[in-house]
């Protein structure tokens, strides 16, 4: 009765979808695509932006040339570069100070996920003063428009510059929840592969690994339209034909350049057609342990991808074609087989681990909860997860 009731939400969901306002964000695309950023900044009319990044970008230099030429244009900008790893409600609020204290009028994002999650986190604050963070999550909480985004991904895995969604975590509960809706969509994204090629082999492979498993959980699930379908077969063909490439030659921008592309599509992808379990699962790893998302997306692929059994076999089947990995003669049950273990080679290959490290068992039940909570009845997997089988993944994918 319970996965009735889920598969009836799911699918009043998609019907709504499409009454919704979707748009996507103008690109720039390239390299040195970044160098168009301050004129843009300035044709909007804005003086005084904030710029939310990490610690770690500054010391890389990756700015330098973007902060000179905003110089050049006159125009200020404040950088709030404290954003952790699963960006948490006080990185907010300290970057809404910032912006409000220094009188901003628009927002860069500059870095991977986590900086883009703490700035769309603070548009959706401007946008909406009367509501703190946690009453701003789940779906169409905002509902007002933000003060212009733009998304600068120095990684290619989230795809946040091309989604709807922002997660933030809660350090008092170790609670990972999600912000949705079409306000948190950046208004312009710069995909300019130069960024990229600083990015160490082992972030590299995590991110990949992060932006394969968006185009396939949102392939496999029940709510595409012929835009995500499409959007998530180019991303896992590129994944699959540059990960080990990037990987193992960090300065090769032919393959940045695709990687960048596949992360951009499989946020098109997922944003309208969803995640699913896996990121139910590593969003709890995220909140109770700070554990890389992008790794823990990495890991926890196959296993759930196995989990679904013959509920996902003939999508599975049809990336096994796609990806080159099925043989003549395949049933469709061996084809899936054939996909999934090309995901374990292809982590194998990059130097991914086999199971997440330090679970503890007293946090299982916890979790395997919130897992729950989080994906249904939203998330349009190919099989509704009981708890019992919830606690058995946990238990799969610990070390």
């Amino acid at each position: 009765m319970y996965s009735l009731y889920c598969r009836i939400y799911q699918r009043l969901m998609k019907i709504a979808l499409y009454l919704l306002p979707w748009r996507k964000p103008a690109l720039l695309e390239g390299e040195n695509s970044l160098d168009k950023l301050p004129s843009l900044i300035k044709e909007k009319g804005l003086q005084r932006i904030l710029i939310v990044t990490d610690r770690d970008i500054p010391s890389l230099g990756l700015m330098d040339p973007l902060l000179q030429q905003l110089r050049d244009e006159e125009i200020h900008f404040y950088i709030y570069d404290q954003t952790v790893p699963n960006p948490t409600i006080e990185n907010v609020e300290e970057a809404l100070d910032m912006y409000r204290q220094q009188h901003c009028e628009g927002i860069v994002a500059f870095g991977g996920g986590s900086p883009m999650d703490c700035a769309k986190g603070v548009g959706a604050r401007v946008a909406r003063p009367d509501k703190l963070i946690p009453k701003l999550k789940g779906i169409l909480k905002i509902r007002k428009e933000l003060p212009p985004l733009f998304a600068v991904p120095t990684t290619a895995g989230t795809g946040s510059e091309a989604t709807l969604a922002a997660v933030l975590s809660n350090v008092e509960t170790h609670e990972k929840f999600v912000l949705m809706d079409h306000s948190l969509i950046p208004h312009y994204a710069v995909l300019d592969p130069l960024l990229t090629v600083k990015l160490p082999p082992h972030l590299t492979a995590a991110t990949g690994m992060d932006a394969l498993t968006h185009a396939v959980e949102a392939y496999i699930g029940k709510s595409n339209t012929k835009e995500t379908v499409q959007c998530s077969k180019e991303a896992v063909k590129l994944i699959f034909e540059n990960l080990r490439r990037v990987y193992e030659d960090g300065a090769n921008i032919g393959a940045r350049t695709n990687m960048q592309k596949a992360s951009y599509l499989a946020g098109v992808a997922f944003t309208r057609a969803y995640v699913g379990n896996v990121h139910a699962i590593a969003h709890t790893l995220g909140g109770f342990y700070s554990f890389p998302h992008g790794l823990a997306n990495a890991i926890i692929l196959p296993y759930v991808l196995e989990y679904y059994g013959k509920s996902a076999h003939k999508p599975l089947s049809e990336l096994a074609d796609l990806v080159g990995v099925s043989l003549p003669g395949d049933t469709v049950e061996r084809k899936a087989r054939r996909f999934i273990e090309a995901v374990k080679q292809l982590n194998q290959d990059i130097g991914i681990p086999l199971k997440v490290s330090g679970i503890a068992e007293e946090h299982i039940p916890v979790m395997a909860g919130r897992a729950l909570k989080e994906a249904n009845p939203l998330y349009p997997v190919p099989r509704i997860m009981k708890r019992n089988e919830m606690v058995d993944l946990y238990h799969t994918i610990k070390e």
